[in-house]
């Protein structure tokens, strides 16, 4: 059986892939959990590219590794292999074809590596710790493009030990992405800015935060073109905001909206609000997933202002997201992400990852 194909019999049946469990904190969506996660929070998770004939998922932690599995159709995750930093890992992204993972850590480096070989290489160095990292293929030029707590966006060509081009930010990196030409990088004291890639990087605009909270995560969407037209961006404060690049119509176009909160809709008791720790678009239908503090995934359809789903409540926050390159999995990483800090750490507890057959419940409400 085909698990994560088009067929309609994910999950079904009496037994599901784990037998018969009923009340599982740890797993209340009955997902796939991939064998031999990190031993530590896990920080981020990459699949791999269209260009790449299977689905491979990369995952980074503050075990300071980095892991790779293979995820295949019936559902079974097969560990490949792993490279370690010397301190904790933050970003991680794939080369466009597939054949190396980019992974960005604490200790000031960010490394290639490259599969074929099962070699690893730094490739980068800032002056603080790595939060970002992305790849950049342009028709000119292709390049790794890291954001760091040293208020430095700087560009890499991977082959030479200095950077070829290094950008100012005011404050420090807390997250970015990249769908070329376009880039969005969100910093501390909730800065934002917006980056063109054409020819060669440059700054395109600074735009003043629609939340009012400590931005978290970011996420590029495209148009029906499939050209970047805006991004979403969420908050430590249980918010996203939808914001265009150049809308027709800024006031009605933009929008924000509140998730990952408690008891939302009783006023007499107070709310408990959430982290959004990280937003992932859906490769083919454009709607989208955001992560929470709250242990909860949900799925939303921003153009009909919507929510399409909102899982069981996990018994961990989820850190990290992704969707695979044609949207029939959804990706999400279960771990304590220190949002109640060290009282609430409990080094018993084991972090998992979880795979969703999400070709269905990520469509649209109504196909304009």
């Amino acid at each position: 059986m085909s698990l994560f194909g088009n067929a309609s019999s994910f999950g079904t049946g009496g037994t599901g892939v784990f037998g018969s469990t009923t009340t599982d904190s740890h797993n209340p969506m009955k997902d796939v959990e991939v064998t031999s996660p990190p031993d530590d929070s896990i920080s981020c998770l990459a699949f791999s590219p269209p260009t790449m004939p299977g689905n491979f998922l990369i995952a980074g932690s503050w075990a300071n590794d980095v892991r790779c599995w293979e995820v295949q159709d019936n559902g079974q995750t097969v560990p490949k292999a792993q490279q370690m930093h010397t301190g904790p890992v933050l970003g991680v992204c794939w080369s466009d074809d597939g054949s190396k993972v980019f992974t960005a850590s604490c200790d000031k480096t960010a490394k290639m590596w490259d599969l074929n070989s099962n070699q690893a290489m730094q490739i980068a160095q800032h002056d603080g710790p790595i939060k970002s990292i992305h790849w950049i293929k342009a028709p000119n030029y292709s390049c790794i493009m890291t954001g760091s707590w040293d208020k430095t966006l700087k560009f890499w060509d991977t082959r030479s030990p200095n950077p070829m081009m290094s950008l100012q930010m005011p404050e420090r990196c807390y997250c970015a992405d990249v769908v070329y030409p376009m880039a969005v990088v969100a910093t501390a004291e909730r800065g934002l800015i917006v980056y063109q890639l054409e020819n060669q990087p440059s700054e395109f605009r600074r735009i003043d935060s629609p939340l009012k909270h400590q931005h978290r995560c970011v996420a590029i969407f495209k148009d029906k073109q499939n050209k970047p037209t805006g991004f979403a961006l969420g908050s430590i404060e249980g918010r996203v905001a939808i914001h265009y690049i150049n809308p027709p119509n800024p006031a009605k176009d933009n929008f924000t909206f509140k998730c990952h909160r408690s008891n939302g809709t009783n006023t007499t008791t107070p709310q408990d609000i959430y982290a959004v720790n990280a937003i992932s678009f859906h490769p083919v239908h454009g709607t989208l997933a955001t992560v929470g503090s709250d242990g909860r995934f949900s799925f939303w359809d921003k153009d009909a202002r919507t929510k399409l789903k909102t899982s069981e409540q996990l018994d961990q926050p989820i850190t990290a997201c992704c969707f695979n390159h044609n949207g029939n999995i959804f990706a999400y990483a279960s771990s304590y992400d220190w949002s109640k800090g060290h009282e609430y750490y409990n080094p018993q507890k084991k972090n998992y990852i979880f795979l969703r057959n999400a070709a269905e419940e990520l469509k649209p409400r109504n196909k304009k």
